[in-house]
């Protein structure tokens, strides 16, 4: 018992989450090495998915059968959340198109989120019982326990939103930062005498070393073009599934060049420049940025330090005086 109370020290969970962090950088630090064969599973993903589409057309037009291309879930949490009745208790209607916009389709990521959306604020909650009122830790009053119980169940509540938010925000960032090379090869493609479709399976293959996110979602277009019959759904799904004005205004052109037939090179070559300088905007927007920054960190870490160094040689000298002095007193004095 003695050693399950010093592992729930403030010093020792302090200890655990310096090691999470250093675990986490590490892994951060290792992830470049893998992005290869992370690209090739989702582009095999994304193939098998075209496939699959392709082959129960087929079989719908040969038997003439109601065949689905739908993805269905039967496992034991879209169970729970049936019988719970979550999707309707915990109603969210931006749940899909934020899943989506996070890299998560179908079904099963709906049911998985509306089932941690209402476990995790007891587990939470759980937790802080047990730290504070079992284990008596903290040694706080009893209302400052409620209170922090009351946080921890709160934050729980909210715990799989932010989680949410900050999976789509890393994703939408690393699209964003390549979606104007991906264009620029799009256009090449495309002015070299390519179809809409290849250039885009074509782009998205070479745009994978530099984003494996950007190429998932061109090779998903690519197979949306393939079969959904009318094509400006495929392109209102891609801007649905980024949400970045850039992106939503380059799927508009394409949308208004196959329906009015204007060449589409020319768009994309407009689109093309336009996301070149929204970049330049956000690089210039990021750097004016910058000072106002860095002004906290200067004042925390760098100005002591230069303190430091400048005046610790003066302090250094006018100590070695002093005890000089005060030794050559004492020696007078005897």
């Amino acid at each position: 018992m003695e050693g399950l109370l010093q592992i729930f020290e403030p010093q020792n969970i302090l200890s655990i989450i310096v090691a999470a962090i250093v675990f986490a950088t590490i892994v951060t630090l290792a992830t470049p090495l893998l992005q290869r064969d992370r690209l090739t599973n989702r582009m095999k993903s994304v193939s098998n998915r075209r496939d699959e589409l392709r082959r129960q057309a087929r079989a719908q037009l040969r038997h003439d059968a109601p065949a689905t291309i739908r993805q269905t879930d039967e496992g034991v949490i879209k169970r729970i959340v049936e019988q719970l009745q979550l999707s309707r208790l915990l109603e969210d209607p931006k749940v899909v198109d934020n899943l989506a916009q996070a890299g998560f389709r179908g079904p099963r990521p709906i049911s998985t989120f509306y089932f941690f959306r209402f476990v995790t604020p007891f587990l939470f909650a759980g937790f802080a019982i047990f730290y504070l009122f079992v284990l008596h830790v903290m040694g706080w009053p009893t209302v400052t326990r409620m209170c922090a119980t009351v946080t921890a169940f709160v934050a729980g509540f909210y715990a799989p939103n932010v989680y949410l938010q900050n999976m789509i925000q890393k994703r939408r960032e690393a699209i964003v930062s390549a979606f104007p090379d991906a264009l620029d090869l799009l256009l090449i493609c495309v002015e070299s005498g390519m179809s809409i479709e290849m250039a885009i399976q074509k782009v998205a293959g070479e745009i994978g070393s530099r984003s494996i996110e950007l190429a998932e979602e061109l090779t998903l277009l690519a197979a949306e073009l393939s079969y959904l019959p009318d094509r400006r759904l495929a392109y209102e799904g891609l801007s649905r599934r980024t949400n970045y004005p850039g992106i939503k205004a380059v799927t508009t052109a394409m949308t208004q060049a196959e329906r009015y037939g204007t060449p589409l090179g020319s768009a994309l070559r407009i689109m093309a420049k336009e996301n070149r300088e929204m970049r330049i905007a956000d690089a210039e927007r990021i750097a004016a940025q910058l000072p106002a920054k860095l002004t906290v960190p200067m004042v925390l870490f760098f100005l002591p330090v230069l303190f430091l160094v400048i005046l610790g040689p003066a302090v250094i000298k006018a100590t070695d005086s002093g005890a000089k002095q005060q030794q050559q007193e004492r020696m007078q004095h005897h």
